[in-house]
């Protein structure tokens, strides 16, 4: 290393400060191939980051012609991939952590979701949970994220949550939620003006930063407000909007909003993206009408577990689909954790298939390949920008650096795919950037004011969590508003004897 350090000074080419270009030098690369149409491994390589941009690929450490003033960062050992990308999210809900490890769908409806929880929340609350919830996503190794923003209950929330998603410094799909809160009388008819204005100013209100406006609507269902629904097709494709996103369900759950009610508003097949989020229930012709229209599902794999939606079809989808995380506030928040779930779940459902035939498995039905592109490029390719999730001239300079030099779980890897989704953690995480900025560096955030963030965080999570221990838990009789009925799971009990039960939580 230390031979390595004089011969960049001896070069000029270390210790240059607010350089244009910087050379991520001496890694192993996991880049992207247009040509092969797959990943290819770059031993000892770098790569030349130009302002926002990946402005060359290289299969040496120190290419020559660099340009003047290179910043030289010194990656020996170490392993770069593409920034991991998220395909649904709610930042706004941060707040809650811990408060609801063991919720179910059911109840979140009726104790978490925007409805419930509109007239507890000041545009403050809202800020700061979604910024300190980016940076959880960023220390990660998250650097793009499709925010189902939900937390537009009124103009000051609204703002309040782009506002934090372009401080974050995250390339954040922002998609404004039209939705109608009844505890505060606020209809999508009254946040129709709200979002143009928005629109509008976008160029005011992004600045230079990363983040983009989106849509994201869950009426297009079976028996939709047409003319709402049409409203707010009409607003994506008047202000072409960077997505559209809508939460997917179907089965007993309702909530369907699949393809095939969302293309009767003349959205799929044009150039905005359409991302659906689980599509848990997706039937075979709404999935074969994603692959004629490229539209994608986002499989959030732990919500699904965690929750009881069920991932019954998604197994079959895997072509159209990228990764997200949906409410982090209840599990991990980390787009690894989530592909290396999903690639054990897709294995043991595969393999069960074989099992039930009183079979013996031969191949493993899923690689980490799979599950790593479902993490990276499979995503970008959702929000139809192939320049992200991906490590090619021409793309976005959105890259993590993993320390596999130092980490005890990643000692002895050869292959640095399966190092990073087997056997890493985001503790592993050396660096991060975005637009080719730093924005987590020698494993800490970027951010001269991350303290008081944090501080401020604290705060507003202790007054929200208080509100929500006073709160009574609800009780289900009877029958869903899908029409189905309620069902109680059998609760497991891992001690012997009466009266140990499911437990509380420890609040």
């Amino acid at each position: 290393m230390r031979r390595f350090q004089l011969l960049l000074g001896a070069l000029g080419l270390s210790n240059v400060v607010d350089a244009a270009s910087t050379l991520l030098s001496g890694g192993t690369i996991i880049a992207w191939d247009d040509n092969e149409n797959y990943l290819r491994i770059i031993q000892n390589g770098s790569v030349l980051v130009t302002n926002d941009r990946i402005a060359a690929v290289n299969s040496k450490p120190l290419p020559s012609n660099l340009p003047s003033g290179t910043t030289v960062v010194d990656i020996s050992n170490q392993i770069l991939s593409p920034g991991f990308i998220d395909t649904h999210r709610h930042g706004w809900q941060t707040v809650f952590k811990t408060i609801a490890s063991n919720t179910s769908l059911t109840e979140y409806f009726n104790r978490y979701g925007e409805y419930f929880s509109a007239d507890k929340f000041t545009a403050d609350d809202v800020y700061i949970s979604q910024l300190a919830g980016i940076y959880e996503a960023v220390n990660g190794g998250v650097t793009t994220i499709l925010d189902h923003a939900s937390h537009t209950w009124s103009a000051s929330t609204s703002y309040a949550g782009l506002n934090a998603s372009v401080d974050s410094g995250a390339r954040v799909f922002w998609a404004f939620t039209f939705h109608n809160i009844t505890s505060l009388n606020y209809t999508a008819e009254d946040q129709f003006p709200l979002f143009r204005e928005m629109a509008e100013n976008k160029k005011a209100l992004l600045g230079n930063s990363a983040a983009e406006i989106g849509i994201a609507y869950d009426y297009w269902g079976s028996n939709p407000d047409i003319n709402e629904a049409q409203t707010v097709a009409d607003l994506a494709k008047e202000f072409n909007v960077s997505v559209v996103t809508t939460h997917s369900l179907a089965g007993p759950w309702a909530f369907s909003n699949l393809p095939s009610q969302v293309q009767r508003f003349d959205l799929l097949d044009g150039s905005i993206p359409v991302v659906f989020s689980h599509s848990s229930f997706i039937t075979a012709d709404d999935l074969q009408l994603l692959r004629s229209t490229n539209q994608y599902i986002s499989i959030t794999a732990e919500s699904e577990m965690q929750y009881g939606h069920g991932h019954p079809h998604s197994y079959y989808a895997q072509d159209q689909a990228a990764l997200g995380i949906d409410t982090h506030f209840t599990y991990s928040s980390d787009i690894l954790t989530q592909a290396r779930m999903w690639l054990q779940s897709a294995r043991h459902y595969f393999y069960n298939q074989v099992l039930e035939n009183w079979n013996v498995p031969t191949y493993n039905p899923m690689s980490v390949n799979q599950a790593f592109l479902l993490a990276t490029r499979s995503g970008g390719l959702a929000l139809r920008r192939p320049d992200l999730g991906v490590i090619k001239v021409g793309a976005k300079a959105d890259l993590v650096v993993w320390d596999a030099e130092n980490s005890p779980s990643m000692l002895g890897w050869e292959d640095p795919v399966a190092a990073i989704i087997l056997h890493a953690n985001i503790g592993d995480i050396l660096h991060v950037l975005i637009d080719g900025k730093f924005v987590k560096k020698d494993k800490k955030v970027v951010n001269s004011d991350y303290p008081t963030i944090r501080k401020n965080f604290l705060q507003a999570a202790k007054k929200i969590q208080k509100i929500w221990k006073e709160i009574p838990y609800p009780t289900y009789e009877g029958i869903f508003a899908s029409g189905y009925s309620y069902g109680t799971p059998q609760a497991v009990d891992v001690q012997r004897g009466s009266g140990t039960g499911f437990g509380t939580q420890f609040l």
